[in-house]
Parts: structure tokens; C-alpha cells; sequence
């Protein structure tokens, strides 16, 4: 069986990118139990789209139910059954035990993966998982390519699937404290606040007294700096690494991210996987989409809370970001010329256009049209316009112009 490709769907356009650009499967979220609660999830109303994308493209989806439920929580989607059902799933990620008993009485067709927040490391959970009924575990992201492979050799029967790209966080599998603390939202909840992104100030240097000489990276700017903001992952290099070591499913990080990061990203590691001789071409996007230091995280360490790993140290500087996301090319509506989505402000220079198999087209014949049709020298945001052009576009595909600030802190 191949490996699966899984991207983040945070909501429909992003599913429709993950899709369109190469994964397999997508996960997204409902709203009240999802992790990413501000990412924009799905709502009752988006079922019929949803189950029709699925039904064109014959391509999996998975809820993702992540929370640490309170009994509040517990009690509310226990009258949700009926909802649930109609949503087009085929499995749940769960973190919580608690949610096994009614999940496989109520939708024993639909198949159960334990969510990276139940921290699973070792063999013999994945054997106490297997047994409640887990077809899938997604392993703690301070699994090692040695634990994986060890894990796979003890239970070959169970799907095993892990984050390989994206925001890594300052907490063990993500369980952190620091936004309930600091700003009364839990990130276990949903409701996550990315505190450890926040700009904070020392008066004194930061060395740990076991570790002499060993120093965060500390770049101040204005008097700020982001000591605990980690890497992000990115083994895009290590693909066969990754599928030599037993996993089923490769899993890119980022439901709050765009649809220009969803699109890019999937693109790269769907080449990557399938060895396009052009996989290089597409790799370079991972480099101008929005992103921190990248890092291998904990794949080649040593352990878990390796020292001199360098995914124990914070980032030393913000997101860096090459090019600015404009919009997607909709349909043909006439001789070269299509309907636009406008995101943010288009001008007809210095525009460029990405497919799922088309690393890029340029351009220098683009006339931009409004809505009735008159050449306009922009296009904003929230109205209606049109491109022509002679270039071979295609609906779906992503325009984009290089960003006049490239580093965001």
C-alpha cells in the first residue's frame, strides 16, 4: 500500500486545495472539538459540498476531535449523534478514551485514529490502543525514526502515522499550559492563543546552569524577542526515510495556515513521494511560503528532550515569507479570460501562477478586467474582477506576487 499523503483542511477552499494539489486525505475539524476551534472549521451547512468533493474525488477525511473534553463537553456531543452521522467521515481522531465507547456504538463503520495528543511512544500502548478498537495511531511527535520502525516491527498490523511538517510547539506533544496561563484561552481546548509566538523581554542572559555556554538564541527587536517560539518541521528531504521506517501516512501541519501554504506545501511532498524528477522545482516553495527556521524536530535525536537537539531551541527569529498570496484562477468565461477570487490587491505586474503540476508561469500580457468588464489597473479584495491573458491557465490555479517584505516577524 502506498503512503498516504494527509494535509490540513481548515476549511472548504483549503480542502479543495489539499485535493487539487495532491493529497490523498484531508483532516478537518468540527468547530466545538476541534484543536484548531479559530481555524475556521465546518459547519452544518458545508455538508453537501464536502460530501460531494469527497464522492468526485474518491478521497478520504477525517474529523478531527482532539480536545481534552470537559463533562460539558462530553455531555454536549453525546446529543450529537444524528450530525455527526450525516457529515461524510471516515474516521475520527480522538485523543480522549472517553469518546470510544460512543463513537463505536454509534458509527461502528467509521474507523478510530488516536490523536499525537494522546503523546503514544511505545509498542505496548500501541498494542493497549489496538485493542479498543485504534485501526491508526498517530504517534507522539517526539517519536524517533528508531521508535517508529521498532513500533511498526512489534505491531506491523497497525497504521501508524506522524506529523512531518509544520509548527512544532514548546510542549510535549502539544500539551502546553502557557496560553490558559498567560491569556485564559486553552490551547487544549481549541482556544489556543500561540503564546509561545509572543515577544517577551529578559535583563538577563539565558543559560542553563547545567549547560554552561549553551545559550538561547536571543535577537532582540525593540526590546523583544521570541525565546519560545520552536522551529518548524520539515523533512521533506527524508520522504523514503520516513516510508522505510514503517509509517502509513505522512501528515503536513497547518489548518490555520492559507490556502497559498496548503497548496505549496502538499504539492512538494506529494513529488517528493511519488520521485518526480522535477520534485526539486517544487521543493523551493517550502522556502518562500510563510514559515520559521525549519528543523528535522526529533526524527535523528537521541530522545525525546534532547539537549543538543537543535528542536530544543527556540527559533531566533519570526515567520519568513517570499511571496504574497493574491487569489485562485476560476473558471473560463471567455478567450484567455477567467473569473478571479480576490484575497488581497492584484496588479497586473509582477503576478505569477502555480498549478498542481505547473511549478510556474509568468507573465506579461496580463490585462485585468472589472466586473463589467473595463481594463482597471487593480483589483481588490471583496470585489469582482476577471484577468486575460494569453498564458495556458487553468481554474484552481494559485496567483501569486513576490512580497515587497519578505521577512515577518
Amino acid at each position: 500500500m502506498a503512503i498516504e499523503l494527509l494535509s490540513p483542511a481548515g476549511n472548504y477552499d483549503k480542502l479543495m486545495a489539499a485535493f487539487s494539489y495532491g493529497a490523498d486525505a484531508a483532516y478537518m475539524g468540527m468547530t466545538e472539538f476541534s484543536l484548531r476551534r479559530n481555524a475556521g472549521n465546518f459547519s452544518a451547512e458545508e455538508i453537501e459540498n464536502v460530501r460531494a468533493l469527497k464522492e468526485k474525488t474518491g478521497k478520504r477525511i477525517y474529523c478531527t476531535m482532539n480536545i481534552l473534553f470537559h463533562q460539558r463537553d462530553m455531555e454536549r456531543i453525546m446529543t450529537m449523534a444524528d450530525e455527526i452521522r450525516s457529515w461524510p467521515f471516515d474516521a475520527f481522531i480522538i485523543s480522549d478514551i472517553g469518546l470510544v465507547p460512543f463513537l463505536k456504538k454509534n458509527f461502528p463503520e467509521r474507523e478510530l485514529h488516536l490523536s499525537t495528543q494522546a503523546s503514544c511512544l511505545n509498542a505496548e500502548s500501541v498494542k493497549m490502543y489496538q485493542s479498543m478498537g485504534f485501526s491508526r495511531v498517530i504517534l507522539g511527535r517526539e517519536a524517533s525514526l528508531d521508535d517508529i520502525k521498532r513500533i511498526r516491527d512489534a505491531v506491523p498490523e497497525m497504521e501508524l502515522e506522524a506529523f512531518v511538517h509544520g509548527a512544532m510547539c514548546m510542549a510535549y506533544s502539544g500539551r502546553c499550559l502557557l496560553s490558559a496561563h498567560l491569556a485564559g484561552r486553552s490551547g487544549n481546548q481549541g482556544d489556543c492563543s500561540h503564546t509561545c509566538r509572543w515577544n517577551y523581554k529578559l535583563h538577563y542572559a539565558l543559560e542553563e546552569e547545567e549547560r554552561k555556554g549553551m545559550y538561547f538564541p536571543i535577537e532582540e527587536e525593540d526590546g523583544y524577542t521570541t525565546i519560545l517560539s520552536s522551529k518548524d518541521l520539515c523533512m521533506i528531504d527524508h520522504v523514503r526515510e520516513l516510508e522505510d521506517a514503517g509509517l502509513s501516512s505522512l501528515k503536513i501541519e497547518g489548518r490555520m495556515k492559507s490556502i497559498y501554504y496548503v497548496a505549496v506545501v502538499t504539492r512538494a511532498y506529494r513529488k517528493a513521494i511519488d520521485g518526480d524528477e522535477e520534485a526539486e522545482r517544487y521543493k523551493r516553495d517550502l522556502f518562500d511560503v510563510s514559515h520559521r527556521e525549519y528543523t528535522t524536530g526529533f526524527f535523528f535525536s537521541s530522545g525525546p528532550v534532547d539537549a543538543a537537539s537543535d528542536v530544543s531551541r527556540p527559533t531566533s527569529y519570526g515567520y519568513e515569507r517570499n511571496y504574497l498570496f493574491l487569489g485562485i484562477v476560476g473558471k473560463e468565461v471567455g478567450n484567455g479570460i477567467y473569473e478571479l477570487d480576490i484575497r488581497n490587491q492584484i496588479r497586473p505586474d509582477g503576478l505569477e501562477f502555480i498549478g498542481p503540476d505547473v511549478p510556474l508561469i509568468t507573465a506579461s500580457d496580463i490585462v485585468l478586467l472589472d466586473e463589467n468588464m473595463n481594463e482597471t489597473e487593480k483589483l481588490d479584495h471583496g470585489h469582482k474582477g476577471y484577468i486575460k491573458t494569453e498564458s495556458p491557465l487553468k481554474e484552481g490555479y494559485i496567483i501569486r506576487t513576490l512580497s515587497s517584505s519578505p521577512i515577518v516577524k
